[in-house]
């Protein structure tokens, strides 16, 4: 018997392949699934099942493309109604798989098809558990996202969601390894931790939610306070992994179009395209085009496109390191974002030597904004997650989450400079980048964000929460 876990960081997802005797199962695979394929290949291995856990909000799921690639049955828990043929388990049916078992235990909450998937292997031992977003390392699955869906609100949900745990999860042998579909990084849960794997053991001893002596009422208060929204491309997820959706290669083949500075031009006006540099923000702040907006490659890239791009719809253009531009129509992919229309040819580079207007972004050390400090007053924004500027922020800082700057975000005043920082300089960029296709000019970056700010030891932090500004 084998299992792997095949971790995606930019998603903070895990997919596994798990497989005995020849035949194998993938459970929540991401979109492109040529990986999953080519180990079962590589094993000599059918692919027997593609388990899917839930109706995924946050990645689109590649269940249909595994189905219609190797013939694999796609199967759901109890409660699931998918617009395409699949097995519906009933809770506690045994599916076989080689040598090795899988048991079905339905774990409503997270959403109410939620289901989790108990591994036995061929001394008929229970020895691990695929846990879907039902429970995850530190955390469980937060109880809003299904509220339309299933007509409960989020403390009803949750309510259900304690009642699975305690009935399906927390009786099984404390030795069982978890497999969760997210680790921290994810916008399923909210106290995730950064291993991907534990036992059950330990997981009994730390996990917040799993306390022996929790009541209901407790776990539901504890579970869904502190919740921020979620990000505006998981409804469409949910519909695209429950009525369908094209194929990837075809998705990837239109978005490889590569134009001329003066077709990426002719393009953008055309159709109102969303223009999306996805080049490193150390990069970006040297040179750009006007009304192009910065999401780094190499940073959360798909979360943030689907918290900022509000629109899967969205005809987007985009301008990427040469080389690069597969990975960008796909990475969009994986979670929806289906309508790439094309890419700069030869890159930024090719937008200068064509003698086309650029833009910058002004950055400054903490050293060099401690100097101008010492004779004159500043404004600082501080653009973290609220969670994280409660933790610390500079004094004074005033908080402005990145998430909500499509919430009608504005300054008091285009003419104030403004001194933008983040925990590493990573979201400052993409916040300034934004605001500067709304017509604020004077936003300095700090380079470094809180970090370098902390180090260099010239601004006092507090944990002071001023009001946070939304104008």
């Amino acid at each position: 018997m084998k299992i792997e876990q095949l971790y995606t960081g930019c998603l903070a997802h895990g997919a596994y392949y798990i497989e005995s005797n020849g035949v194998a199962a993938i459970i929540d695979p991401l979109r492109d699934v040529t990986s999953y394929i080519k180990k079962a290949q590589a094993d000599n291995a059918v692919i027997k099942y593609v388990l899917e856990t839930h109706f995924h909000a946050d990645f689109v799921s590649g269940h249909l493309e595994l189905a219609a690639t190797t013939g694999a049955t796609i199967i759901y828990g109890p409660g699931a109604q998918p617009n395409f043929p699949a097995y519906i388990a009933t809770d506690g049916e045994i599916l076989h798989l080689g040598a090795v078992k899988l048991k079905v235990l339905h774990t409503p909450g997270h959403t109410m098809e939620s289901s989790c998937f108990l591994l036995i292997n061929e001394a008929g031992e229970e020895t691990a558990l695929f846990s879907g977003d039902t429970l995850f390392i530190g955390d469980v699955g937060r109880p809003d996202l299904a509220q339309q869906a299933s007509g409960k609100t989020k403390e009803e949900l949750a309510g259900i969601l304690f009642d699975s745990l305690r009935n399906k999860v927390m009786p099984l042998p404390g030795h069982i390894t978890i497999y969760p579909a997210h680790g921290a990084g994810s916008a399923c849960g909210k106290n995730m931790s950064d291993q991907t794997t534990d036992t059950l053991a330990h997981q009994l001893s730390v996990n917040y939610a799993l306390r022996k002596d929790m009541t209901k009422a407790e776990f539901i208060r504890e579970v869904t306070e502190g919740l921020t929204p979620p990000p505006a491309y998981f409804p469409m997820n949910v519909s695209m992994n429950k009525q369908g959706y094209g194929h990837v290669e075809d998705v990837i083949n239109k978005g490889l179009r590569p134009l001329s500075p003066a077709a990426f031009e002719a393009s953008a006006n055309e159709t109102a395209a969303v223009i999306l540099d996805t080049r490193s923000p150390e990069i970006f702040v040297e040179g750009f085009i006007p009304g192009s907006f910065n999401i780094g490659l190499d940073g959360n890239f798909a979360p943030w496109a689907g918290t900022l791009i509000p629109l899967v719809k969205y005809p987007i253009l985009f301008i990427a390191t040469p080389g690069r531009e597969k990975e960008v129509v796909t990475r969009l992919a994986r979670i929806g974002y289906d309508n790439t229309i094309g890419y700069l040819e030869g890159g930024f580079d090719a937008w200068k030597a064509d003698d086309r207007p650029t833009d910058n972004i002004t950055v400054m050390t903490p050293d060099e904004l401690a100097d101008r400090m010492l004779w004159t007053p500043v404004n600082i924004l501080d653009i973290r997650r609220r969670s994280e500027y409660g933790k610390e922020h500079v004094r004074d800082a005033i908080n402005i989450p990145l998430e909500y700057i499509n919430d009608n975000t504005q300054l008091p005043d285009k003419q104030q400079l403004y001194y933008i920082y983040c925990a590493g300089g990573y979201r400052s960029i993409i916040f300034i980048s934004i605001m500067r296709m709304r017509g604020y000019h004077n936003l300095v970056d700090i380079k470094g964000g809180l970090k370098a700010l902390k180090e260099s030891g010239r601004f006092p932090l507090t944990d002071y929460l001023s009001p946070t500004l939304y104008l």
